[in-house]
């Protein structure tokens, strides 16, 4: 198992609750294959240095989690083509 971080930037216009089930399921597919999510940080909404598709503030999130390889690749993915993400940083520790 390997080490990683995620960050994410997600819209600012998604409602709480949203988020939250969006977060949620994140947890749940970085879990699903025997991953554990060590740490959650929640930033919250923050102005952006430079305007993203328009946004000029962006709701931060981190996560600190262990995973297999096979499972993080998949991972990036899905954080491609998710349409409530702005920006993500996922790196190896």
């Amino acid at each position: 198992m390997n080490s990683y971080y995620l960050t994410l930037v997600l819209k600012p216009d998604l409602e709480e609750k949203a988020r939250l089930a969006f977060l949620e399921d994140m947890k749940k597919k970085i879990a699903g294959e025997g991953g554990k999510v060590g740490k959650e940080d929640l930033w919250g909404a923050k102005e952006l240095a430079y305007p993203i598709k328009k946004n000029t503030k962006g709701y931060f999130v981190h996560f600190e989690f262990e995973t297999d390889a096979k499972v993080a690749k998949g991972l990036d993915k899905i954080l491609k083509l998710e349409e409530d993400i702005l920006r993500y940083l996922f790196i190896r520790q």
